[in-house]
């Protein structure tokens, strides 16, 4: 869909914009308060640098930034192989010519996410909870809405807004402790000993006023773009995979999660599939939701009953939506593809094999934290945390003594 594309990409550049001008006028404000006389220069001054260093750092590292303060860490093949193949699948699928690069993060609650400034060095996050609580249809279902937001350039984006949004709300933070700490005393200057002290007065209240309402002036732009594209994402994973159930099902298991995830913070949340701040799976759709609702989510995929294009999906949309809102781009609704919906892979003996992940699930995330593992002959796995210092382990049930590569 080369009109979702170009439509983000001027998305990019907005937000790109939009955010760098309200982080531009707060350092105007928060400079003028401090020194009415000629601070608002040096505010604005200050905050041209901070917006070019941001938009460098995004660019460039944005993505690993993200990956960093979500805990997610970078694995081979051999920690999960299933994972790697169904993202091969995904990739191929998706005509994508680069393969994401594939993290896990050491949570037990079920989420992913997407990032990456370009196609070419993505990347796609899922927790160890998820590993452990979806089947193979539904791990597809999840990846493939993932490799759409990639196919999309969503993950763009949302990086960008991503790093803006954290510098416009650090900064708010540090004007309102130094104001409320410092008594509000420091905007005082020569003016006001010149009959300057009402627009002074003027002065504090605009700073205040956008120190509170400045981080949510810009989650309003970012929450904006945030919705449709996740309806869009759906959209893209069910011609990817052929089955909507898949990630129907997956949506409702992460939905009914009582876990939180624990690195996930107002920045990060946005770009997991499911909202990770809301608690039991409740997707409220308001001004300052990053998700429609989940309900209407899987109530869409599991209308979709004739095909796979995006013209099948717009129907279901349509209806479960009680009108006609366009959400494809002309582009994608004329593009078919003319294949059917395809049965589950699901196996007699998927249970069982289901009931097995969940059990290393544990193992998986001891893996993560550099854990080391050694099976005795007496059946027992003996689990080793990183900070054990001893270059020998008694096996507890049988005594036999093994000796470890420290």
């Amino acid at each position: 869909m080369w009109e979702l594309i170009q439509a983000n990409r001027r998305k990019s550049v907005f937000i790109f914009l939009g955010m760098g001008l309200l982080l531009l006028l707060i350092g105007y404000v928060f400079g003028s308060f401090y020194n009415p006389d000629s601070g608002g220069f040096v505010g604005l001054f200050l905050a041209i640098i901070i917006w070019a260093i941001l938009s460098t750092v995004s660019y460039f590292a944005g993505s690993k930034i993200i990956l960093g303060i979500s805990g997610a860490k970078e694995v081979t093949k051999e920690i999960h192989p299933q994972l790697f193949n169904v993202v091969e699948e995904m990739r191929i699928a998706a005509n994508l010519p680069n393969q994401p690069k594939i993290y896990i993060i050491s949570d037990a609650a079920p989420n992913a996410f997407a990032t990456g400034i370009k196609p070419e060095n993505s990347a796609i996050a899922v927790t160890a909870g998820l590993l452990g609580q979806l089947n193979r249809d539904e791990l597809q279902g999840v990846v493939a809405h993932e490799m759409s937001h990639i196919l999309n350039r969503d993950i763009l984006l949302m990086t960008f807004a991503g790093m803006m949004l954290g510098a416009i709300t650090l900064m708010a933070d540090i004007f309102a402790r130094s104001f409320w700490y410092g008594g509000g005393t420091r905007y005082k200057s020569k003016s006001s000993n010149r009959g300057g002290g009402q627009a002074q007065l003027i002065i504090m209240i605009a700073a205040l006023v956008f120190a509170i309402l400045g981080p949510i002036m810009a989650q309003l732009l970012y929450f904006a773009i945030s919705r449709k594209r996740e309806y869009l994402a759906d959209a893209s994973a069910v011609r990817l995979t052929r089955y909507p159930e898949g990630l129907a099902s997956a949506l409702e298991k992460i939905s009914v999660s009582h876990l939180d995830l624990k690195t996930a913070n107002k920045v990060t949340a946005p770009m997991y599939i499911i909202n990770p701040l809301k608690k039991k799976g409740m997707q409220i759709a308001n001004l300052t939701s990053t998700h429609p609702p989940i309900t209407e989510r899987i109530r869409i995929l599991r209308s979709i009953s004739q095909g796979i294009d995006y013209s099948d999906y717009q129907v279901a949309f349509n209806q479960i939506k009680g009108k006609r809102s366009p959400l494809i781009p002309l582009s994608g609704i004329s593009e078919k593809l003319n294949l059917s919906l395809r049965k589950p892979e699901s196996s007699a003996g998927e249970s069982e094999e289901l009931l097995d992940t969940k059990r290393e699930v544990g193992d998986l995330m001891m893996k993560l934290n550099e854990y080391k593992f050694i099976n005795c002959t007496c059946g027992l796995k003996l689990k080793i945390p990183p900070q054990f210092n001893s270059d020998t382990i008694t096996c507890p049930k049988c005594g036999r003594i093994h000796t470890l590569n420290i």
